[in-house]
């Protein structure tokens, strides 16, 4: 004997879905209540958005100095050397940050260098004294003073 389910009768004759089906449900209509809600998701998003946009900017950090690294020399077991550039504005000064370090990224050098006003494109050449051997040397930072 087929089961009530492969007849299509699951429940027994008559039986309807517990929620009810679309047909039991009367349109709503679309009044300010619904586009107010909108409105608020709408503003929500833009909030969380330009937030976002402000964290990837400030990340960046100072965007009005550059520093590129021409060069370095990290053969030597008690220091480095770094040749780099430095792209500011003319009327300000500049503080850099060098560091050295080895093969697992472990910082065994560092050195500030202090950039002078005048120039807005300076290149340096810089030794750092190292604790161990160095594997690369980079300008972790520059910042206007």
């Amino acid at each position: 004997m087929p089961s009530d389910e492969a007849n299509g009768t699951a429940g027994g004759p008559g039986a309807r879905p517990i929620l009810g089906t679309p047909d039991d449900f009367e349109e709503r209509p679309a009044g300010p209540g619904r586009f107010l809600a909108y409105l608020i998701i709408g503003a929500i998003v833009a909030i969380m958005a330009g937030g976002w946009g402000y964290v990837m900017v400030a990340a960046r950090g100072n965007p009005e100095v550059r520093a590129e690294v021409i060069a370095f020399d990290a053969s030597a077991p008690t220091s480095a050397q770094i040749t780099f550039s430095v792209h500011k504005p003319a009327d300000r000064e500049a503080t850099c940050r060098l560091r050295a370090v080895d093969t697992q990224h472990i910082e065994v050098g560092s050195r500030e260098i202090d950039v002078p006003r005048g120039k807005s494109d300076l290149a340096f050449t810089e030794r750092l004294k190292t604790s161990a051997q160095a594997t690369a040397v980079h300008v972790q930072y520059c910042n206007l003073v």
